[in-house]
């Protein structure tokens, strides 16, 4: 079996494996928080029920207006500074859900805005990750030759230590920002900046959702898109290093094949019609021609007589199939 095929498996069982332990591990933490969390929601419901002297069906109407209403906190999120806010993540695919729209026209343009943007934004941040990468190779070997290094080039590794420090401190700054500006703890808001810049984008936590923060903080709208692009450059320039590196991996592989390959065509001989390969097999119903191409320049090694048995044998049958046919 290829190494291609195989590495692909391995990948495929991998991956499968992981998904089984994160579900596990995913249930271990979170299954019983859950429980409680529902059962205290339940009881409150009863007693704001009891309380207040409401049908359930009243109840449901109310916790339907609390829950359309939680984007409007952050102000008109269909004017211009919101919509941009929409389409950075559409064409980004964090996809919060914070905001989304609801007359048909809206929903066909998103769609057709994705086709189209997303591969574009794709591109655009592979595109800027390259360029990150070029930077830090020409700063290491800088860095490299003012220290008298004996080897000054950048290595894979190198490259991947410092898009992954740059990672880290765009975090890192990112969540300092958004701790002071929507008054979430520190470790919110790095879950936040890690959930945002891998794309994931849950939902749960969403900057520029209070306050009216569309409208009155221009500011802070316009430092959480740069972050946000700036971050997923970042971030794609790790990506880049990591899937060249496995694209590398299967090009090698490929090449290394088509070379084993060639080599074992050089050894063909052809007789009569058929290909003798070197290993013996016979390969049937190939011409001179095509053996000539698949050897190349080696076609010296091919046998171009037609051995005097095999002639022999040949018109022993055909007068023998003559004689039948006169008997007949």
């Amino acid at each position: 079996m290829k190494k291609q095929n195989v590495r692909t498996i391995s990948l495929i069982v991998c991956t499968f494996t992981y998904l089984l332990v994160g579900a596990a591990v995913f249930d271990a933490l979170e299954s019983e928080t859950e429980k409680r969390r529902c059962e205290a929601l339940q009881a409150v419901e009863k007693m704001i029920i009891k309380k207040y002297n409401i049908t359930e069906e009243d109840f449901k109407v109310m916790e339907t207006v609390v829950l359309k209403s939680e984007p409007h906190k952050a102000g008109q999120q269909w004017k211009f500074t919101g919509a941009f806010y929409y389409a950075t993540t559409v064409l980004t695919t964090i996809g919060y859900g914070h905001s989304t729209p609801s007359t048909i026209g809206g929903k066909l343009f998103t769609m057709c805005y994705a086709i189209v943007g997303i591969p574009l934004g794709l591109v655009m941040f592979q595109s800027i990750g390259e360029r990150v990468n070029r930077l830090s190779s020409f700063v290491i070997q800088a860095v490299r030759k003012s220290l008298h290094c004996k080897r000054t080039a950048a290595s894979e590794v190198d490259l991947i230590c410092v898009v992954t420090t740059l990672s880290s401190l765009t975090i890192a700054g990112g969540a300092a920002a958004f701790s002071k500006f929507e008054g979430w703890s520190y470790f919110d808001s790095v879950y936040y900046c890690f959930i945002t810049l891998t794309t994931i984008g849950f939902g749960d936590m969403v900057a520029l959702q209070k306050d009216n923060a569309l409208n009155n903080k221009p500011e802070y709208v316009m430092f959480a898109l740069i972050f946000i692009l700036f971050g997923l450059a970042i971030v794609a320039a790790s990506l880049n290093l990591l899937v060249l590196r496995f694209v590398t991996m299967n090009t090698e592989d490929e090449r290394r094949d088509e070379a084993q390959a060639m080599q074992a065509l050089q050894g063909t001989v052809k007789l009569e019609g058929d290909v003798i390969t070197a290993n013996g097999s016979i390969l049937s119903g190939y011409e001179g021609h095509d053996v000539q191409s698949f050897t190349g320049s080696n076609a010296s090694t091919m046998c171009s007589c037609h051995c005097a048995c095999f002639s022999a044998n040949r018109h022993k049958k055909t007068s023998l199939r003559s004689s039948i046919d006169d008997n007949e």
